[in-house]
């Protein structure tokens, strides 16, 4: 995807105080870090910032006293209950360094009649040049029967990705539902009143 620019500016106080102070006026506490500078700690556009961060593996342009740096997102801290974003830690990067992101796993088509898929893994790491990183994997369960998995190793990675995860590490099963006891009880309780009801009437007539 493009570059998401964010204008940040320098921030000059530090802890908690100057934090609360930043998102009352709607900014956001940020760090760039990363290819051996010191970290630069800036305030983010807090609107902007909120709906960037729900592109996943999104890259960041952030201009800074006429300067862009590339980023992308490391972590990002959240208030637990309001989930307001707290801060958030960028890790500069370059265009053609390899970086590598967790990617979420899709899974897509219909396995066979009767069964139902569970997705054991639900993020692959890939390693990926920093200017294309995925937004995700597409894993197809298209006919696939009883008993059928999909290793990691299975899967089939975004042109330039390689995969970090273990290949050996099951992400998807193909299973038929079994009915539970208390299913099995219920039918054959159903099963008997209904040979009660039967008889009942068998002797009525």
């Amino acid at each position: 995807m493009s570059e998401i620019k964010l204008a940040a500016t320098a921030r000059t106080e530090f802890g908690k105080g100057a934090a609360r102070r930043l998102r009352r006026a709607h900014q956001v506490p940020a760090v760039l870090y990363g290819h051996g500078t010191q970290p630069l700690h800036v305030a983010l556009p807090g609107h902007e910032t909120m709906l960037a961060l729900k592109h996943s593996n999104a890259l960041y342009s952030i201009e800074l006293d006429g300067t862009t740096t590339l980023a992308i997102v490391k972590d990002v801290q959240r208030d637990v209950v309001r989930q307001v974003i707290e801060h958030v830690d960028l890790l500069i990067v370059k265009k053609g360094e390899k970086v590598a992101v967790d990617v979420p796993v899709h899974v897509v088509g219909e396995s066979a009649p009767g069964t139902i898929h569970v997705v054991e893994t639900q993020n692959l790491s890939l390693e990926a040049e920093a200017t294309h990183l995925p937004q995700g994997v597409e894993v197809s369960i298209e006919g696939l029967a009883d008993g059928a998995t999909i290793t990691a190793g299975d899967v089939v990675l975004p042109e330039g990705a390689t995969l970090v995860t273990d290949p050996e590490i099951t992400v998807v099963t193909i299973s038929t539902p079994q009915a539970s006891a208390a299913d099995v009880a219920a039918d054959a309780a159903a099963a008997d009143l209904a040979a009660q009801q039967s008889a009942a009437s068998a002797s009525e007539g």
